[in-house]
């Protein structure tokens, strides 16, 4: 189906690509048609299509490819991803032994691995692998009715056996379309959902950004008293650590029926392909096969419930809004009026002194590093997510401007001030640095001297002591800096630090083109070597040379090296900028000046 097609596309960066594509075929207009888009509108769409070589049959020839995977469908099984990366797939037969292998590789839990631990008020215990988050999530398929429809029908013939999920597992449902919930009514599948706690909580994101709200109180302090490696089963797109709940550190991505499942479960220690889901009011086991709907159920239950009438109902009239977002007050004119009052929204201070030349790169001297980085640094480490802790830098300056903590909201929420997502940039919970001796925490060591004791504090505010004195900052990292979803701000919020290079073993490609949209430059050391090889303490002053000269894309470089003792070193670099428009980017501050001289100069 198209739904399907478009789940595909939109996980396109999990599975290392950078767009997802289907053609326009006759499938495109059934979807068009039953989401009741206009007669006049669909008429044009396959005509376009068809005037522009586009559309596709089944008897247009194959697309001539400069490269072809091959995929055995028959191999194809039920799968998971987790517990930390979504592309890390899991077998649901091998949920159980892969959770067990990280809880001694990962989470170092070896000598405690049967640890458990009472909930307060309660008779029930908690261990490592017990599912306290189970949420139907997501922006890619929960609009896909295949698999909303199929979690309804899991929920309903658990219900009928008496089924009920367990008391440390916390429910919700978050459809990405409003339809899903006039569908499922009309399907007779909300009241079973309903009974198992997967409530309506709203639309749009919620688990996957970390936007997951607090665990119940008893829960809460279980997993933190115990040291307990507690799990979540979402049906989002991603599970990169930090990002689903500061509680919560083995995030497995799975389908909405699976979710219901491991609600009824409670557990990740289980396999569900083999062990029950749960016991049946008569105490006999229930197995996931027998509350699995059948594709002929599933089609049956969409063929009654899924009208375009529900679509014309919802999204006729979308643009004009609801009734609240009609009461906005606007103030006309032909800029934005910027309220300086707001902690949602300031005025980014990107285009701030531009003028329209640019004025020349200036090389890097005396910088200081900020952060020593290890491999598979994700955009979800660096960018600022999830929900916004009072201690922290972010949290702080929210309290400070009268914000009660109980609206601090999340980080996503927020992103429209640059001020706060300065302050949460490197804030994750479960980044590494080296300079902290692998400390999980955004926090690093600033030397005013390097040659110094040096003081712990926030990567941010250690950014600010830094950019006070004057001194540019350097980042080091590992392989693969800058995994994961693009991610504007794991760009934005570096350049507002005072970052002018990061140097990397390998980038991520999206994020390397990120950094370069916001002017700050990437490097890789020479092919084998890696920042181990130079002994790289964070101690260090760092001078990269040349970029104040001629900028060729690919060019090598040398950078200088001085360690606390006075002594240096030259370190050989690859600029990794790797195309001409790219230069003239970089040369420019980032994209944003470029494209904004371009504009004033046409």
């Amino acid at each position: 189906t198209l739904e399907d097609r478009a789940t595909i596309a939109n996980m396109a960066p999990e599975y290392g690509a950078t767009c997802g594509f289907f053609p326009i075929d006759a499938e495109t207009v059934r979807f068009l048609k039953n989401t009741a888009r206009k007669a006049p509108r669909v008429a044009l769409v396959e005509k376009y299509a068809k005037a522009q070589g586009l559309w596709r049959t089944a008897k247009s020839p194959d697309p001539v490819f400069t490269d072809t995977l091959s995929l055995d469908m028959t191999a194809v099984e039920p799968s998971m991803a987790g517990p930390m990366r979504p592309q890390d797939r899991v077998p649901l037969s091998g949920i159980a032994g892969n959770f067990a292998e990280h809880l001694i590789t990962t989470f170092k839990k070896e000598d405690a691995a049967n640890r458990r631990a009472r909930l307060e008020g309660s008779e029930a215990s908690i261990g490592h692998g017990d599912v306290v988050i189970a949420a139907i999530t997501s922006c890619t398929n929960t609009s896909n009715p295949n698999v909303m429809i199929g979690a309804g029908l899991v929920a309903q013939k658990a219900v009928a056996r008496g089924l009920k999920v367990r008391p440390w597992v916390k429910t919700s449902l978050a459809p990405g379309s409003q339809v899903v919930t006039d569908y499922l009514a009309k399907a007779g599948l909300d009241k079973a959902l309903d009974r198992l706690g997967f409530t309506l909580a709203g639309y749009g994101c919620t688990t996957c950004i970390g936007n997951s709200g607090p665990l119940p109180d008893p829960v809460a302090k279980a997993i933190t008293e115990a040291d307990l490696v507690a799990a979540a089963v979402i049906s989002g797109n991603r599970n990169f650590e930090g990002r689903v709940h500061p509680q919560v550190r083995a995030n497995y991505l799975a389908s909405p029926m699976l979710v219901v499942a491991y609600a009824l479960a409670g557990s990740v220690n289980l396999d569900l392909t083999k062990e029950p889901v749960g016991y049946d009011r008569k105490n006999q086991p229930v197995y996931l096969k027998e509350i699995w709907p059948s594709p002929k159920e599933i089609a049956a239950a969409i063929a009654k419930a899924v009208k375009p009438a529900s679509f014309r109902k919802r999204y006729g009239d979308v643009f004009k809004g609801d009734a609240n977002w009609r009461k906005v007050k606007l103030v006309k004119g032909q800029t934005y009026q910027w309220d300086m009052g707001s902690t949602y929204v300031k005025n980014p201070p990107f285009f701030e002194g531009m003028a329209i030349q640019p004025a020349p790169v200036e090389d890097i001297t005396g910088a200081r590093v900020l952060a020593v980085f290890g491999d598979s640094i994700t955009t979800d480490h660096i960018s600022p997510a999830g929900n916004i802790k009072a201690t922290s830098p972010a949290g702080l300056y929210l309290s400070e401007r009268q914000v009660a903590q109980k609206d601090f909201n999340s980080y996503g929420s927020r992103r429209g001030n640059f001020e706060l997502m300065e302050r949460g940039t490197f804030a994750n919970i479960r980044i590494r640095n080296e300079m902290m001796g692998g400390a999980e925490g955004g926090n690093t060591v600033h030397y005013a001297d390097p040659n110094g004791q040096g003081e712990t504090m926030s990567i941010f505010d250690a950014a600010q002591a830094y950019k006070k004195d004057g001194h540019a900052v350097v980042v080091i990292g590992g392989k693969e800096y800058g995994t994961g979803s693009s991610r504007d701000w794991a760009a934005k919020g570096p350049m507002l630090q005072g970052v002018r290079a990061v140097i990397t073993e390998s980038f991520e490609r999206i994020h390397r083109s990120n950094l370069i949209g916001m002017g700050v430059a990437p490097f890789c050391f020479e092919a084998g070597k890696t920042r181990k090889d130079y002994g790289f303490t964070g101690r260090e002053v760092v001078d990269i040379p040349g970029l104040s000269g001629e900028l060729k894309p690919r060019m090598k470089m040398q950078a200088k090296v001085t360690r606390p003792d006075g002594t240096s070193f030259e370190l050989p670099l690859h600029l990794m900028i790797l195309t001409a428009d790219e230069v003239a980017y970089y040369k420019n501050g980032g994209i944003l000046p470029y494209v904004l001289r371009n504009l004033l100069a046409a």
